[in-house]
């Protein structure tokens, strides 16, 4: 196995592990994060009858109508306000956090940090 299949390895293990934690029910849905090199994303998930209840990313034209690159934290922020504001619109206050087995820190920290700020809480 080399470093790039053992890096993969281990954050699937993570995930594995972060998600038998953390289920999203239909009064406190997950919010989940995946994070690649260049974009964000993010989902409200009701894991009891398995459907997204919204969901938001840096390939959104919101997003994309500001002109900035999807991968640093300012974008991060801007696509946790956006799922958090698209949240409270469907009626949802307070979500379970799904980190997707990284760190809380830098984007993935900024992403739930705009998410607070637009009303969501967890």
């Amino acid at each position: 196995m080399n470093k790039f299949q053992a890096k993969k390895a281990g954050l699937e293990r993570r995930k594995r592990r972060v998600r038998g934690k953390v289920t999203g029910t239909a009064d406190r849905p997950r919010l989940a994060v995946h994070r690649t090199n260049a974009h964000i994303y993010a989902q409200v998930i009701d894991d009891v009858d398995g459907k997204t209840i919204c969901a938001a990313s840096t390939l959104d034209p919101e997003f994309r109508a500001t002109g900035k690159l999807g991968s640093n934290k300012e974008a991060a922020a801007f696509v946790g306000e956006l799922v958090g504001k698209r949240a409270v619109e469907k009626g949802v206050t307070t979500v379970r956090f799904d980190r997707g087995g990284r760190l809380y820190h830098g984007r993935v920290q900024a992403l739930a940090d705009g998410a607070r700020n637009a009303g969501l809480k967890f």
